[in-house]
């Protein structure tokens, strides 16, 4: 697989609409954005911009916004961009309309709420036999949109159609590495939102910029921890999937997982703190946590915001239990 032609994005938010749009720039081929809200699509296909998710953005004239499922299944590479939590029943109910030998390239960060299941699990499930690769990295949706300079990682198993994709895909201003460790890749995505949200807790609570440091490294050190039990490869977490996107997340209110924890920081309640928007750590948390004491990984500062949302700890605790641990040698 040298060339890829037409390109599927599952999936009108910000975030699919950036995509669409970088898939539109790197090759003269043709990329179907599939929404479920078939008046959203016939807008946006009359105004050539998504008005709700990013005002002002064009897209790209190779982009053709449909909510028509049958117009999938010429496409040789589909990148599903749904939430998480969707992720399981969108590629149920569209897997009959993608082409067979279709390459699913996974966007959604997060793990499965009541399984625990992993992405890439998910749609091995769901597509049994299916090539699937990963996407993951430091990346604004407004950025990519707007053609300003990312990069991100894209991994798969089969590494020669990794490589293949992420030649498909890079343009101009996006850039795709492009890897073999999926588990590591997805696992960056995942934990880095949870650990966004403490971030943007202290630093909603006032508790400066040494604090937030410390936060980062000491999430990072519980993100490697995590990425070893799982098997996936440390110099996957070390780049931009894990190191590069945790820094990013944890560091902007642009970063809906920070802006969240910013907000509960500042006495928000969990409502009031979402603020209508989705925080896929917020979700996220309780898998992640639940997976870690699977494997008796040790993860502190994601235990803390597992309790920050479900409601079972307040925040001054969760402070005072964080800093009240053993010294220990560090990591």
């Amino acid at each position: 697989m040298n060339t890829i032609g037409p390109v599927a994005v599952l999936g009108g938010g910000a975030w699919g609409t950036a995509l669409a749009n970088a898939a539109a720039a790197s090759a003269p081929r043709r990329v179907t954005l599939w929404m479920r809200d078939a008046g959203a699509a016939a807008a946006m296909a009359g105004t050539r911009e998504n008005a709700r998710h990013l005002p002002g953005v064009p897209l790209h004239p190779g982009v053709l916004p449909t909510a028509d499922p049958t117009t999938l299944a010429e496409a040789e590479a589909v990148l599903v961009v749904t939430p998480a939590q969707t992720l399981r029943g969108v590629l149920t109910a569209l897997r009959p309309h993608l082409a067979p030998g279709a390459a699913l390239i996974l966007c959604a960060k997060g793990i499965e709420r009541g399984t625990d299941a992993f992405m890439t699990d998910v749609a091995a499930q769901v597509a049994p036999g299916a090539s699937i690769a990963v996407l993951s990295g430091p990346s604004f949706a407004a950025d990519v949109a707007r053609g300003l300079p990312t990069a991100v990682t894209l991994a798969s198993r089969d590494g020669p159609l990794a490589a293949a994709l992420a030649a498909a895909l890079s343009g101009p201003t996006f850039r795709v590495y492009h890897g073999n460790d999926p588990r590591g890749v997805e696992i960056g995505g995942a934990a880095k939102n949870v650990l966004a949200i403490a971030c943007g807790a202290a630093i909603g609570r006032g508790l400066g910029e040494s604090a937030r440091a410390a936060l980062v490294a000491r999430s990072f050190a519980e993100l490697m921890r995590f990425a070893r039990a799982w098997e996936a490869r440390p110099e996957t977490l070390m780049g931009l999937s894990g190191l590069g996107d945790l820094v990013l997340s944890a560091a902007s209110a642009q970063s809906r997982n920070f802006a969240f924890g910013e907000r509960l920081g500042r006495g928000a309640s969990l409502e009031e703190a979402a603020g209508g928007k989705l925080a896929e750590g917020a979700l996220t948390a309780s898998g992640l946590v639940a997976l870690a004491r699977r494997r008796e990984v040790e993860m502190p500062v994601a235990e803390a915001v597992a309790g920050l949302v479900a409601g079972t700890l307040q925040l001054d605790d969760a402070i005072g239990g964080l800093l009240s641990r053993p010294l220990r040698a560090e990591e």
